[in-house]
């Protein structure tokens, strides 16, 4: 009978080191927790199951769990436990996020009324619209922008005790409604600022608790795009509103708004914070009527606050982020390149609204019109960061030998910069020229896509590097675009009206493309160190 040859020695020596390299693999990983390996990789994450093999060992790898398709490793990995967010079916998923989105939209949305009622409030109470605009700004830049922003940092600090769910409060937005003057119209206005603006800040955890890494950008896409449509929805909807009835109204349907989106929540809404590093988690118990009550109300957060961050390390937690060197920079780039396009929002209902020789000299009705521009836009801008940011990062997974990186979201930001320059100089000049409309809803539709596709991207990558702290990366990020942005509606007006749109637009636009060469290369080239660096 005939045999084959047996391996050479040289054979068995390759084996054997293989085999040894193999087994010494195994024995590092053999206590990985892979419920919790995810947020301690800051930032790298093997997603090729063939390069787990070698990086992992094949014990630890034939452990993993897979995409449906079988090629993508999922992070976090999924528990057994089926009230692990993970393990939720797909519908269950889509409404709670359609949900938070909803919520996403109230604190933008509320302060945008007042971009549809300028001229109407200036009327209510004998001013003019200019007065208008600076006592609003004013509070949104110095007030409402401060407690906005602190107010997001606050409710991260109750969500990282007590949950998700019942963080999220809704503002006092009823009390514009029936404001009897400006002061405590104004009032009334900073307080829906603190309350209002938590969802904003609860999105990126709620993204995270659900939805694994791959498909996280994804999901990130339709919640971006609910809050940064936001501030457009009302000066669309309300000022065709505003121009037959009462400004009272517009505030009325936005508290009424508010008020849905709280039933919605209170009626549909789940608690999506899973306790991944406790071993053995108390049941959350059968999803009854006396279950969800305590839920809603805080209950079962205070039940589970002892297995979660201390009152010391919630509070501490932003302040001690802040600090670190990839999110500061990252974070300066997006306040300024949001902040201007939010000066926009404003700016443009202005010049819109005056006559020549200054603006266009538009009625109520056109200038409501024209706000359908940025929220075409940001639908193309989602469509767009749709593809791209997948794009982007299988291809530089598969270059990178099925590992991610998370400096590669930042590609994304290359395209969005372009697309920014070009539609602020554009906009910049047929505001300044007096140029036709279509190419005022070009410049402005343009600009609006790149602060979609450049928010998707900053979020998504510093989501990437602190996979610890989605909540206060999202306060953060939403302190920051709103401080700069909400104040520049009070120096881009006057500026634009004294030394004209194109100057005004194309130095906002210079300033970010300076700020772009400065921070993104520097953080792709010296990221990967920033981020093991404790």
């Amino acid at each position: 009978m005939y045999s084959l040859p047996g391996p050479s020695e040289d054979e068995k020596t390759v084996s054997a080191k293989l085999s040894a390299e193999v087994s010494a693999s195994d024995r590092n990983f053999l206590d990985i927790d892979l419920s919790t390996y995810h947020e301690n990789c800051i930032g790298r994450l093997v997603l090729d199951p063939s390069e787990a093999r070698i990086e992992f060992g094949n014990k630890i790898a034939s452990r993993l769990k897979l995409s449906s398709d079988g090629k993508t490793i999922l992070w976090p990995q999924p528990t057994d436990d089926p009230e692990d967010p993970q393990n939720w079916s797909e519908r269950r998923k889509t409404v709670q996020l359609i949900i938070i989105t909803l919520a996403s939209v109230v604190p933008d949305f509320d302060s945008g009324i007042g971009i549809a009622s300028i001229f109407a409030l200036a009327k209510q109470y004998d001013t003019t619209p200019g007065k208008i605009n600076n006592l609003t700004s004013k509070c949104v830049s110095l007030l409402f922008n401060a407690v906005t922003g602190w107010g997001t940092l606050f409710a991260v600090m109750l969500a990282r005790r007590y949950g998700r769910l019942p963080v999220l409060a809704l503002g006092f937005l009823i009390g514009c409604t029936f404001a009897p003057n400006l002061k405590t119209f104004t009032a009334m206005r900073c307080l829906t600022a603190f309350f209002g603006t938590c969802p904003q800040a609860m999105g990126l955890y709620v993204v995270t608790d659900m939805y694994p890494f791959h498909r996280q950008a994804q999901k990130l896409n339709i919640w971006t795009m609910g809050f940064l449509m936001s501030p457009f929805i009302s000066p669309f909807a309300f000022g065709f509103l505003v121009a037959r009835a009462s400004w009272r109204w517009a505030y009325g349907i936005g508290s009424m708004y508010g008020a849905f989106v709280l039933i919605l929540i209170v009626f549909f809404g789940r608690e999506t914070m899973y306790d991944r590093g406790v071993r053995f988690p108390p049941s959350r118990g059968a999803d009854g009527l006396h279950h969800r009550i305590e839920t809603l109300v805080g209950i079962t957060g205070m039940k589970m606050a002892k297995y979660r961050s201390t009152w010391r390390e919630a509070v501490s937690a932003p302040f001690k982020l802040v600090w670190r060197p990839q999110l500061l920079s990252v974070l300066i780039f997006e306040a300024v390149l949001f902040g201007f396009s939010i000066g926009i929002n404003v700016t443009n209902a202005v010049f819109l609204g005056t006559p020549p020789p200054v603006g266009y000299g538009f009625s109520q009705y056109a200038i409501a019109g024209a706000y359908a521009t940025p929220m075409i836009a940001v639908i193309i801008g989602e469509l767009i960061g749709h593809f791209v940011n997948d794009a982007i990062m299988y291809g530089t997974t598969r270059r990178n030998h099925g590992v991610f990186e998370a400096e590669s979201r930042l590609w994304t930001c290359y395209i969005g910069v372009l697309l920014y320059i070009c539609g602020f100089l554009v906009l910049g000049a047929a505001l300044q020229n007096h140029l036709s409309v279509g190419l005022l809803v070009i410049g402005w539709g343009t600009a609006v896509v790149a602060v979609m596709v450049n928010t998707v991207a900053v979020y998504a990558y510093t989501n990437d590097c602190f996979p610890k702290q989605q909540g206060e990366i999202g306060a953060l990020l939403n302190l920051a675009r709103v401080l700069c942005g909400f104040s520049v509606a009070y120096f881009q007006v006057p500026w634009a009206a004294k030394h004209g749109a194109l100057q005004t637009f194309g130095c906002e636009a210079a300033v970010v493309a300076g700020l772009f060469i400065l921070i993104v290369p520097t953080v792709q080239l010296t990221g990967r160190t920033l981020r093991v660096r404790k």
